[in-house]
């Protein structure tokens, strides 16, 4: 008995020891968890194919310059991810490392398709192939432009890759305003290069200054500027992205200093002094210039409280709206002072493109509610389809370009965009006409690449006619330059993103090659003259666009649709990822409630 008893009394301290072991062992478990995990709270995270990117969570009931309570746009619809990395996320990784020139496979890529082989399946090899390869060659594409501008053209606008030298244009002025900086600031975000982004940061802390005796173009610094500026905000949460927007939008504001309140194409950012450029028709200014302005003020006043962005930009609208349109067209030149057309030629590339661009991009962003944009865009494209949307002798659908009352048979690069335009706007087309749009999208997708692969480059010209049996051929010399334009591969990303058709990232993927092949140089990338030369000559000139939007559509064609889904974001004319704002009509008066 006494035997038994001692037995017993061992066994239950035995399982007193082990209980005690189990409730150790959790204790620490939660102490590691609560010092080491991340804070959820301050971080929300985008799933993005390849590597999770950190989206700092901007906080709500922040209080506006000019009072009032200032609420944040509703945060995306994100994915966690926890635990370790699946055998896909370790192989993309290591695909990032996987080669150090195009076509040349190192001893890391060798171990990536080992990888591959041994522990992914047959769907994954094939996305692996069809997506990460080429996000991590885009990545390297981005890290050269960048780190190249860094070395040989910081601080300046733009870089000249072949001369290894800053480089600016008029409509910077003559200052150093850092633009590539600015405008690249989201792609680097995008793609998870965080050492580039906080380098860019830095600068734009230190030195970005807008109280120099500069005359800019408002249209320009708008959109690459106060647009970068923005979206790098939304982005990162860092305080002086937003200030100093705000900061260059209060210097823009004297343009609108007219009778009619249409603003000058230049401003003059110390004094104030607006004008408009002396090319354009009866001292007029540009109906895509001051029609691309909505996205970026209606912003500012959300975030500033301030009215005054939104009431200017709200007073052309109004103004438009009671002008006679020739034939229900818009002409791209308007006199700022009489408030009269100039030159009846109406253009859906250069000069009047993002104005109707931003008529519908004004809807979406409001989350639809703005019924009289949505309207006003529809308007217009109906009387652009009647006008100007022909079909060529060989089944080419193109818009040309209405001067005058005639119909010119000639398609810009420019104007490649409009296919994602169509797309992005069939859903919410008046009647049954979604389907139409979205086919119309896809003929003009079409069209352009047709004009990519139709030059000895893969690279689209300019300009090309659809007459004399050529279509979708360039004809003058002045037409046959490639300066890194985004707008054909910014409609194959919409396509994608509506159909999932595989040729679109077949032809965008095309397209990135032909660029790393033919326009990169030692100190970048740069534009070439000749896209039907086999020996082309370069205009040595990294435009800052590229960086912001060719870079950037070409990397989103092949991530995620989860990454900057377009129900949460809209982007402005030059790619810079905005948020849509859902007011439920309680902030920005004159937008209509949703039915």
């Amino acid at each position: 008995m006494l035997l038994n008893r001692f037995s017993e009394a061992t066994l239950r301290l035995s399982e007193k020891f082990i209980l005690l072991l189990i409730l150790s062992a959790f204790i620490t478990l939660c102490f590691g968890a609560f010092f080491f995990l991340p804070d959820s709270s301050k971080h929300k995270r985008f799933d993005l194919g390849l590597e999770d990117v950190l989206i700092p969570h901007i906080e709500s009931g922040k209080e506006g310059r000019h009072g009032g309570e200032q609420k944040m746009p509703n945060p995306p619809p994100v994915q966690v991810k926890s635990g370790p990395p699946t055998c896909r996320e370790a192989c993309v990784r290591l695909a990032r490392l996987g080669r150090t020139e195009p076509g040349a496979p190192t001893g890391e890529g060798l171990r990536l398709a080992a990888c591959a082989r041994a522990c992914c399946r047959q769907g994954e090899v094939a996305s692996i192939h069809s997506a990460e390869l080429p996000l991590a060659q885009l990545s390297r594409m981005m890290k050269h432009a960048w780190d190249s501008y860094r070395q040989y053209g910081w601080g300046h606008n733009e870089l000249k890759p072949i001369a290894k030298k800053g480089h600016s244009t008029n409509i910077f002025g003559n200052s150093q305003m850092g633009a590539t900086i600015v405008d690249a600031l989201d792609t680097l975000y995008i793609m998870g290069l965080h050492d580039e982004f906080k380098d860019g940061q830095e600068w734009i802390e230190q030195n970005l200054d807008f109280s120099v005796n500069a005359e800019v173009s408002v249209f320009e610094v708008n959109i690459r500027f106060i647009g970068g500026l923005l979206a790098a905000y939304y982005l990162s949460g860092q305080e002086v992205f937003k200030a100093k927007a705000v900061q260059l939008a209060e210097k823009l504001l004297p343009a609108f200093n007219t009778p009619t309140g249409i603003p000058w194409a230049m401003v003059n950012l110390k004094s104030g002094v607006g004008r408009n450029w002396g090319w354009a028709s009866a001292g007029s200014s540009i109906l895509a210039e001051f029609g691309t302005l909505h996205m970026e003020f209606v912003h500012l006043t959300y975030l500033t409280g301030n009215p005054a962005y939104y009431q200017k930009v709200m007073h052309i609208r109004k103004l438009l709206a009671k002008m006679d349109r020739p034939n229900g067209l818009y002409p791209n030149y308007l006199n700022p002072r009489t408030g009269r057309w100039g030159q009846h030629h109406t253009s859906v590339g250069g000069l009047g493109d993002s104005f109707y661009e931003y008529l519908l991009k004004a809807w979406l962003m409001s989350d639809r509610t703005d019924a009289e944009a949505r309207k006003t865009y529809d308007d217009a494209i109906e009387a652009i389809e009647r006008h100007l949307i022909r079909k060529s002798n060989g089944g080419l659908t193109f818009i040309g370009e209405w001067k005058n009352g005639h119909l010119e048979r000639k398609m810009g690069h420019l104007t490649c965009f409009a296919g994602g335009m169509f797309a992005l706007g069939a859903d919410g087309s008046p009647g049954d006409k979604a389907g139409h749009y979205l086919q119309l999208g896809a003929e003009i997708a079409h069209t352009c690449h047709e004009s990519y692969d139709r030059t000895v480059l893969k690279l689209g010209p300019e300009a090309f006619k659809f007459d004399s049996g050529l279509e979708a051929v360039a004809v003058r010399q002045n037409e046959k330059y490639y300066i890194l334009r985004p707008e054909v591969i910014e409609t194959y990303w919409y396509m994608w993103r509506f159909t999932h058709d595989p040729k679109y990232r077949q032809w965008g993927w095309e397209a990135a090659q032909a660029i790393d092949k033919y326009c990169r140089v030692g100190g970048g990338f740069s534009g070439v003259k000749d896209v039907y030369s086999s020996n082309p000559t370069y205009d040595d000139v990294q435009q800052s666009f590229f960086l912001a939007e060719t870079l950037k559509y070409l990397y989103l064609l092949f991530s995620s649709d989860e990454l900057l889904p377009l129900e949460s974001w809209v982007f402005n004319t030059e790619a810079h990822p905005l948020p849509v704002l859902r007011l439920a009509n309680a902030t920005m008066p004159g937008s209509q409630a949703k039915r």
